[in-house]
C-alpha cells in the first residue's frame, strides 16, 4: 500500500514574506543571480524563501534589507495588514529565527510618517546573530535590556550590558548581538530611521 506523500503547507506569514520578497526583486528587474551577488545570499537561498519552502534566518532578512534599503520590521510590517495605532500585546507579530535562538516581537511597527519602531527581542542563552550591515546606514538604535545579560558587538567593539542598561548608537558597520548565558536575554530595540 502507497501512502500519499504529506504536503507541507507554509506558514502563512511565511508565505506573504515570500511573495513580497519576489515582488521587491521584481520591482528592481533583477534575477535571482542578481540579487544573490548584491546581497551576498545563494541563489537557492533566495529562490526557496522567495517560494516560502524556507523561513530565512534573521541573518538573510538583514542583508535582504540592506539591499532593498529597509529595516528588518518595515519589511516584516509589509506582509502584515496596515498596523493600528493601538497593538495590543496578542496582535503584535512575532517572528522566530528557531535555528538562531531568536524570536522577534514587533512592539511598534513601522507606520506612515513615522521614524521610529520598538521591537522585542529574545535570545536564547548561547545564541549569536551577527549582522554583516545595518538595513539603512546611520540607523539609530537604542538597546535597552530588560532581563539577563546581552554583548552587542559595534566595529569590533563589544559591549556587555546587564539588566537595565541601555546602549545609544548610530549603525554603519557590522553588528553583533550575543546572549553570554547562564540565561535568555529579553531586550526593547527603539530604532530610527536617519
Amino acid at each position: 500500500m502507497r501512502h500519499a506523500e504529506a504536503v507541507h503547507e507554509p506558514d502563512p506569514v511565511d508565505a506573504r514574506l515570500g511573495a513580497r520578497l519576489a515582488e521587491l526583486r521584481a520591482e528592481h528587474g533583477w534575477s535571482l543571480g542578481e540579487l544573490a551577488e548584491r546581497s551576498g545570499v545563494s541563489r537557492s537561498t533566495l529562490s526557496r524563501a522567495e517560494r516560502a519552502e524556507i523561513s530565512p534566518t534573521a541573518s538573510v532578512l538583514n542583508r535582504l534589507c540592506a539591499v532593498y534599503g529597509r529595516t528588518m520590521s518595515r519589511l516584516l510590517s509589509e506582509v502584515e495588514a496596515e498596523p493600528a495605532l493601538l497593538l495590543r500585546a496578542g496582535e503584535q507579530p512575532l517572528w522566530e529565527d528557531r535555528a538562531a535562538g531568536f524570536v522577534r516581537r514587533s512592539v511598534s511597527p513601522p507606520h506612515a510618517g513615522l521614524r521610529g519602531e520598538l521591537v522585542e527581542g529574545r535570545l536564547a542563552a548561547g545564541a549569536d546573530i551577527a549582522y554583516d550591515r545595518p538595513p539603512v546606514p546611520g540607523l539609530e538604535q537604542h538597546i535597552w535590556v530588560l532581563d539577563g545579560a546581552l554583548e552587542v558587538t559595534v566595529r569590533d567593539l563589544a559591549h556587555d550590558l546587564g539588566t537595565g542598561d541601555c546602549l545609544r548608537l548610530r549603525v554603519w558597520g557590522p553588528t553583533r548581538f550575543r546572549c553570554p548565558g547562564p540565561g535568555d536575554a529579553r531586550y526593547v530595540l527603539a530604532v530610527v530611521l536617519p
